[in-house]
């Protein structure tokens, strides 16, 4: 008795011990969704979480790329709070559908809210056209708390490492569609159809030679039960006629 409640505690302190080793799980900044196609516009959601218990985030500092410029940046507002938008001159201009671009904008501050401990805040952001010789856009935040807190959310990503401990937001770009994509299905609908009309095709004469079978069928068994019917009253005929001449025989004998 003695053992098994010692091998009980022990199990329970064992799994208290894991729990207080994992911790509470992390929130960074990101921005959401996380993925767009390249040379796009899109929308994203810039999620600021508080990690602090007594302290409150009164001020976001966003930058944007400048290797990858995006040509045109929105911000939405967002009650309560107080954006302001800095644009830095451009060593390479963008060219776009009308005209050049020579500078983009570089930072985005948002500040006078506040985000209470155990809540978040989105900051939406129209972007576009997204680069179309990147893989990815990594952006930078600064997160400052009421208590004079700053969490700089600048660390890269690195692959087949761990996740840093502030890890910079980013932004993953896919391929657009192939043009002509719309094309190659077309193909694959008229084969689809000519296969299914193949199908069917066979599928009628199948039909057609099954009910041939059944009538050649219901023939052959018509005429095997009159020839049955035939034999029986042959057989039947037969000994009733011999049995008449006998008898007939018979009566001349008399």
């Amino acid at each position: 008795m003695r053992r098994s409640t010692a091998m009980t505690t022990l199990a329970a302190m064992t799994a208290g011990s894991l729990l207080l080793l994992a911790g509470p799980a992390s929130a960074h900044v990101t921005v959401n969704p996380g993925t767009a196609v390249r040379g796009s516009y899109t929308e994203i959601d810039v999620r600021v979480p508080n990690e602090q218990d007594k302290a409150d985030t009164t001020r976001i500092e966003f930058y944007l790329p400048t290797d990858h410029p995006i040509a045109s940046v929105s911000t939405e507002n967002v009650p309560g709070w107080t954006v302001s938008v800095t644009k830095t001159k451009l060593a390479k201009p963008i060219t776009t559908d009308d005209g050049q671009i020579t500078e983009a904008v570089s930072e985005i501050v948002w500040s006078g809210g506040a985000i209470k401990p155990g809540q978040f805040q989105d900051f939406a952001l129209s972007l576009g056209p997204l680069p179309a010789d990147t893989a990815s856009l990594t952006f930078k935040a600064l997160q400052t708390y009421s208590d004079g807190t700053v969490v700089r959310w600048i660390q890269p990503r690195v692959a087949g490492q761990p996740e840093p401990e502030n890890p910079a937001p980013v932004l993953s770009l896919t391929a657009p569609a192939a043009a002509g994509s719309s094309e190659a299905v077309t193909p694959t609908v008229t084969d689809t159809t000519a296969s299914t009309t193949a199908a069917t095709a066979p599928a009628g004469r199948s039909s057609s030679d099954t009910l041939a079978r059944v009538l050649g069928g219901v023939g052959l068994l018509v005429s095997l039960l009159g020839v049955g019917f035939g034999f029986i009253g042959w057989r039947r005929g037969g000994p009733a006629g011999s049995a008449g001449s006998a008898g007939t025989g018979g009566s001349a004998g008399e």
